[in-house]
C-alpha cells in the first residue's frame, strides 16, 4: 500500500487548473464576446430596418388603396378633396362603401403599426400617429407637412440606417 501513496499524491497535486490557465481561458472568452457583440447589434439593427420597411409599405399600400377607392367612387369625398384619407385612423376604422347596397365598410389596415426605430417611451405620447410623420398631398417631399389629407408617412427617428440614409427619408 505504501507503493501507491506517492502516486496518489502526485495525481492530486496535478488535478485542477492553475490560475494562469484560468486567466488565459477568460481572456479567450472575452475576445470572442467582444467580436460577437457588434455582429449581434448589426443583426438586431437589420431586423428593425426590415420591420420599418414592411410597416411603411403596409401603410403606403393602404393609403393607395383608399385613394383608388375614392377615385372609383366607393368613398365619398368633396369635390375639392384630393381623395386621400384624412388620417391614419380612418384606414383602420374604415369608411362606408358608397357603391355597396348594404353599405359595408371598407377597411384598409388592421391596426396602425408602430415605428420600430422609436423606443416605447418616445412613441408613447404621440397619439394616433404612433410615431409616424405625416405628409399631405400638397406638401413638398423636402419639407413634409400635414394639413388635411394623408399622402405619405415617414419615420420620425433621427437615426441613420446602415445604408447611410436617414430613416425619415425612407
Amino acid at each position: 500500500m505504501r507503493l501507491c501513496d506517492p502516486f496518489k499524491r502526485r495525481l492530486s497535486a496535478q488535478a485542477g487548473f492553475t490560475l494562469i490557465e484560468l486567466m488565459v481561458s477568460l481572456v479567450i472568452v472575452a475576445i470572442m464576446a467582444s467580436v460577437a457583440t457588434p455582429m449581434i447589434q448589426l443583426t438586431l439593427q437589420r431586423q428593425k430596418e426590415q420591420q420599418l420597411r414592411e410597416h411603411l409599405r403596409e401603410m403606403r399600400r393602404a393609403i393607395d388603396a383608399y385613394k383608388k377607392a375614392a377615385d372609383e367612387g366607393r368613398v365619398k369625398k368633396n369635390a375639392d378633396a384630393s381623395g386621400y384619407p384624412p388620417n391614419l385612423q380612418v384606414l383602420v376604422d374604415g369608411v362606408d362603401d358608397a357603391k355597396s347596397a348594404k353599405h359595408e365598410r371598407l377597411r384598409f389596415l388592421r391596426r396602425i403599426p408602430q415605428d420600430p426605430m422609436l423606443t416605447g417611451q418616445a412613441s408613447a405620447g404621440l397619439g394616433q400617429t404612433v410615431g409616424w410623420g405625416l405628409r399631405s398631398y400638397d406638401s413638398p417631399p423636402e419639407q413634409p407637412r400635414y394639413t388635411q389629407d394623408l399622402y405619405d408617412v415617414y419615420s420620425l427617428s433621427t437615426q441613420t440606417g446602415i445604408n447611410g440614409v436617414p430613416y425619415a427619408q425612407w
